[in-house]
């Protein structure tokens, strides 16, 4: 049937969905000029793990990140190389740097120390974690003679130096905690005793982060609280360690990654899509800052940031 030019159809601009056509793509809409970015790194592995580290470090430095940080392992177990590696950073990149340092598996003596390293270091940022049980074990048990908790880390770590601290929220609630209430009284210790910005757990539905960030608003937290993004570059890995952390993976999402197991290059590819749409989501509701795991695979990244309009500022940030 053929419409007269002032007549309308009670169906135009419906889907067979039933919802209103998006004709204009969110990816097409002009780039944003204010995200700001950080990123996480893991330290040098033993052996040849050197040159991912540096490698992703020179690849995202460019971007002009907000900070970079670097990772501390369950129950300590990277503390020499997470330290060795953040100094160099320090001495090397103008760029702030991150140490993460968590309660797992140490005394107040041993972190007190190695927080007083780190100021000597020229440091002053620290992500101050719980942090998980060591391996072999699936329960968390505070040191007798250490922090119980990520709260009290933060408020001795106050005591050794002015820190600026992050900690840990998560929108999905903290697999051990007994409600969203729970969970969020504890973010609230956490910045009470000291912490200047909270950065999330990933998480893949963006609904899920922004109930989240209504829920803390409406109990009466006012700090940051930066999204924590993670590109999918193992579909199957990913989704253990979701499950062992209380993270939820769509199943829209084990859609886009089927039949990709012995596809990295395509997995690349799918990875930047999901994560950029994620980040792009967010940024229409007003979120312009993005903490990245890197995972240390910076390419991913460095084109994740490219959609989201963050391009190099110069050709290396590393000092000759």
């Amino acid at each position: 049937m053929m419409l007269s030019k002032n007549e309308t159809s009670p169906l135009m601009n419906v889907t067979a969905r039933g919802r209103a056509a998006a004709l204009d793509l969110a990816i097409a809409t002009p780039l944003p000029q204010d995200v700001n970015v950080s990123f996480e790194f893991f330290p040098p592995t033993v052996g040849n793990g050197a040159g991912p580290f540096w490698a992703s470090v020179e690849r995202l430095l460019p971007l002009d990140p907000s900070f970079v940080s670097v990772t501390y392992g369950a129950g300590g177990a990277t503390h020499d190389r997470t330290l060795e590696a953040v100094k160099s950073l320090n001495r090397t990149t103008k760029t702030e740097v991150a140490m993460h340092l968590t309660c797992a598996g140490a005394s107040r003596e041993t972190i007190n120390q190695t927080a007083q390293e780190f100021v000597d270091a020229g440091g002053s940022h620290i992500i101050a974690l719980r942090g998980d049980p060591p391996k072999g074990s699936n329960r968390y048990e505070p040191h007798p003679k250490g922090y119980a908790y990520a709260a009290d880390l933060v408020a001795g770590l106050r005591d050794v130096a002015n820190f600026d601290i992050s900690v840990a929220a998560y929108p999905e609630t903290h697999p051990e905690a007994g409600s969203e209430e729970a969970d969020l009284d504890n973010l609230k210790r956490k910045l009470d005793a000291g912490a200047s910005r909270a950065i999330t757990q990933f998480f893949f539905d963006v609904e899920d982060y922004l109930r989240f960030l209504e829920r803390a608003r409406n109990a009466g937290i006012a700090a940051p609280i930066i999204p924590g993004i993670l590109p999918v570059t193992d579909f199957r890995r990913i989704s253990r360690f979701a499950d062992r952390c209380g993270a939820n993976v769509p199943k829209w999402m084990g859609e886009l990654f089927e039949g990709l197991n012995h596809d990295a290059a395509t997995r690349r590819l799918v990875a930047a899509s999901v994560a950029a749409e994620q980040c792009r989501a967010l940024y229409a509701q007003g979120i312009d800052t993005f903490h990245f795991y890197t995972l240390n695979q910076a390419d991913l990244c460095f084109a994740i940031c490219h959609i989201l309009g963050v391009r190099p500022s110069m050709p290396s940030r590393i000092a000759a």
